[in-house]
């Protein structure tokens, strides 16, 4: 175990929902392409995510918690595909990352399927 696990509380479960409410998010597996900045902001990057049939523009507020953001080029990660598009920083995210970690504290990792599978297949 390491010193990380060993001083790790996980953050207390939310609320209890019903299951029509977890069937209602679409989260898919997309690739990620392209990594840009997005002008004005310390914090957005704008994902360009190959959904197979789709592109959509995603952005992801992960600019200060990687040393290279672009590493992410060309990873399959999961993403909700049904949220309303919403303005941010000048820009239209289609979507959102799911990521692991931040919530808790920790330095995010994205939440990839155990071995490549079509992009736009869903979870769940």
């Amino acid at each position: 175990m390491s010193e990380e696990q060993a001083d790790f509380t996980p953050a207390p479960v939310k609320a209890t929902i019903t299951l029509d409410a977890v069937e209602q998010l679409d989260v898919r597996v997309g690739t990620i392409e392209s990594v840009e900045e997005v002008a004005g902001s310390n914090k957005l990057l704008k994902l360009t995510v190959n959904f197979g049939d789709h592109r959509r523009s995603i952005l992801a507020g992960m600019k200060q918690e990687r040393a290279d953001p672009k590493e992410v080029e060309g990873r399959q990660a999961l993403f909700v595909v049904n949220l309303a598009p919403r303005r941010m920083a000048g820009e239209v995210s289609e979507g959102m990352l799911f990521d692991i970690g931040y919530a808790d504290g920790l330095a995010p990792v994205l939440a990839v399927p155990e071995k490549g599978v079509p992009d736009g297949a869903r979870a769940g």
